[in-house]
């Protein structure tokens, strides 16, 4: 009969082992994370909502980038097509 001293683990082994605790730990808290924040993310567009077209083109006009005429005429054309497409 053999008798065994002590658990038959060194200190590299008590190391390994608290090392190997700590990493999974780490793991499971990180994966926790990613997943709130997936979920979090699928919930919203990221905090922001798309601008309609109409604020796009008032954004335009507001900048200068097109002038009075070109705004209203782009206008109207959004308005005719929005007015077709509820019917």
């Amino acid at each position: 009969m053999m008798y065994w001293y002590g658990n038959g683990m060194s200190g590299w082994g008590v190391a390994l082992m608290t090392l190997g605790n700590v990493v999974f730990w780490a793991l499971v808290i990180i994966g926790g994370i990613a997943l709130f924040r997936v979920l979090q993310r699928g919930n919203s567009s990221g905090g922001r909502d798309r601008p309609t077209p109409e604020q796009l083109l008032a954004e335009r006009f507001a900048r200068g980038e097109i002038d009075e005429r070109a705004y209203r005429r782009d206008l109207e054309t959004l308005q005719l097509h929005n007015s077709a497409t509820e019917r």
